[in-house]
């Protein structure tokens, strides 16, 4: 079988856990080279020697705020330090910040979420696209969400930017059409990562009830399914593609086994 990710630059933002850690991991197996950006260094160290055991023949890191253009723009630069090039673009930071309606909803949270969420893709993309746009077949490979798709009570700005990435997504394949690049999103329902202790704000407890009773999905299903994606041919786009685990069949409709 041929190995298309063997020696292929793979940079991946949010690297330092969750999905983001799980295809470093994953794309390390495939003999990919990474360019591992994210808040937490120390956190990106750790993944990065995981990543080399698993089988990446180089992991570089460095310190990534997606919510700041001069910290995209350093990282960037850094980048150029040791790749001529991005083969895969995984635009994975983001995540929510609390589960308050509309009327009780805070500006920090609401401004965070469409910092890391929309406005850290569009920055990300626009300062890696000048190392993509050259090299036909290359990915951007967007991490969204189901709640891009369905709202949901409490989610409102999450959901909203969600959907925002969405369309990001979309517009970009009608802009880089011709360019061999290739831009796809891959939103995933529930998944049992980091993502609901953040959500709560460190509340390990609540975050546990979300998925008590239920089999949801892993950040390893997630980079398996990333791999795979960015593994075709480059002539094959994947545009968008929504997984959930079996238990969920849809927002509100979620099978939970009883617990002992």
């Amino acid at each position: 079988m041929i190995n298309r990710l063997a020696n292929k630059w793979v940079l991946i933002t949010g690297a330092s856990s969750g999905f983001g850690a799980a295809a470093a991991c994953a794309f390390g197996a495939e003999k990919s080279k990474l360019l591992l950006g994210a808040r937490r260094v120390d956190r990106l160290e750790q993944v990065a020697a995981a990543s080399r055991k698993a089988g990446a023949p180089a992991a570089h890191v460095q310190s990534l705020d997606v919510t700041k253009t001069s910290s995209v723009e350093d990282f960037v630069k850094w980048v150029r330090g040791h790749a001529d090039k991005v083969d895969v673009l995984i635009n994975n930071a983001g995540g929510a910040l609390g589960l308050d309606p509309v009327a009780t909803g805070k500006d920090e949270d609401w401004e965070t979420m469409f910092q890391s969420n929309v406005l850290g893709v569009l920055r990300m993309t626009r300062a890696a696209l000048p190392l993509m746009v050259n090299n036909p077949g290359s990915y951007i490979l967007n991490i969204g969400s189901v709640a891009g798709h369905v709202a949901y009570e409490g989610g409102a700005a999450y959901c909203g930017a969600k959907a925002a990435e969405l369309q990001i997504t979309r517009a970009l394949r009608l802009e880089l059409n011709g360019t061999g690049v290739r831009v796809g999103t891959i939103d995933p329902g529930m998944a049992e990562t980091e993502f609901s202790v953040v959500r709560f704000k460190g509340d390990t407890a609540r975050a546990k009830k979300v998925y008590e009773g239920v089999e949801p999905l892993t950040a390893e299903d997630l980079a398996e399914i990333l791999v795979w994606v960015a593994s075709r041919p480059p002539h094959v786009c994947v545009d968008e593609l929504l997984v959930k685990c079996t238990d969920q069949a849809a927002i509100h409709k979620v099978h939970r086994r009883k617990v002992n």
